[in-house]
């Protein structure tokens, strides 16, 4: 039996009271709801910047009304400590979401991303510290790997970062390795690899690469990439990720505070790849669907041109066992792309 599953069966006669900053979005709704699901409590903080109440109503909803009286949510800013300091009263274990993500996004805009990401990040730190909390998991980004070449990346080496939301991530990481150091926390920052899954936004202009594309492709439109279309990432499904935050939040291994960890599945697509794997997907989901050429432009400044992850310290230190590869959750990820068109 997986660590993953023996914390499942604890989750039966365990319960537990998890704070989940950003839980409007992406990732935190899913952590949200899988919590919810599996027996735990659930404080949702956000300020539905990149996140939608409709998110937070599909969970409710997904989850059935009796599970549902085990979350309370909070609407503020990480960046005002009295609302952080709310939110961790009578919590157990901090996982904290809440960003604002994206390289351009920091490039176009540094000031509103360092708000969110340095001062919300301190602000949740000090006030999960003052609240007696030990568990503090955190999101993290592969961005901390910068201009290294090294490949697979390796948690212990870095190079320069290349974006002002790089260097954002690991002040983060530095800040969680002091509070480790000085006040005996229990912290574990969480280095994510292009996750993707469902309740990923398609829309807007910093949207990630995977749903931009298909929403493009369902809608007929032009679909874009970067350079050449051999830059590589490290696609990541949402259910891994949700693995890694629950078993960071309840490790007993001491030598995972205050450490970092890479969250992927150790694989590398291009984005060449990629595209024609969507295709595949919707063509197999969509008889009357029809492939489109992509269109070439220039490289995106700050961008990493090849990024793959080490895993095996995740694994070895809390037990980490990716569920989906990207063949896996590309075809989940593509049905609820279809069905959530069809609401």
């Amino acid at each position: 039996m997986s660590e993953f599953d023996k914390l499942l069966q604890r989750f039966k006669v365990e319960q537990k009271t998890w704070l989940i900053t950003g839980n409007a979005g992406f990732i935190g709704s899913n952590l949200t709801e899988f919590l919810l699901k599996h027996n735990q409590k659930v404080v949702g903080l956000d300020n539905f910047s990149t996140g939608y109440q409709h998110n937070i109503d599909d969970i409710l909803q997904s989850v059935g009304e009796e599970l549902a009286d085990n979350f309370t949510f909070i609407e503020g800013n990480t960046w005002d400590i009295d609302t952080c300091k709310k939110a961790c009263e009578g919590v157990d274990i901090v996982l904290h979401q809440a960003a604002l993500g994206s390289v351009p996004r920091s490039i176009d805009d540094p000031i509103t991303s360092n708000r969110s990401n340095i001062t919300g990040f301190l602000n949740m730190l000090t006030a999960t510290k003052d609240a007696g909390i030990k568990r503090f998991v955190y999101a993290s980004s592969s961005s901390v790997y910068g201009d290294s070449k090294e490949l697979p990346k390796v948690e212990e080496r870095v190079g320069d970062v290349l974006s002002p939301y790089a260097a954002m991530k690991k002040t983060n990481e530095i800040y969680a390795n002091v509070f480790q150091k000085t006040y005996g926390m229990e912290t574990l920052g969480l280095r994510y690899f292009n996750v993707f899954g469902r309740r990923q936004d398609p829309n807007g202009a910093y949207a990630a690469v995977i749903p931009k594309w298909v929403g493009s492709l369902l809608e007929g439109k032009d679909v874009y990439i970067n350079g050449d279309g051999e830059t590589s990432r490290d696609f990541t499904y949402i259910d891994n990720v949700i693995q890694m935050n629950l078993l960071a939040g309840t490790t007993d291994n001491a030598e995972a505070f205050g450490e970092a960890f890479n969250v992927a599945v150790g694989g590398r697509n291009t984005l060449n790849e990629l595209y024609a794997l969507i295709n595949k997907e919707l063509k197999v989901h969509i008889d009357t669907f029809t492939e489109q050429k992509v269109i070439y432009r220039d490289f995106r400044a700050g961008d990493i041109r090849h990024s793959n992850a080490d895993i095996s310290k995740a694994k070895s230190i809390v037990g980490y066992l990716p569920s989906h590869d990207i063949y896996q959750g590309m075809e989940e990820a593509i049905e609820w792309y279809i069905e959530s068109r069809k609401l």
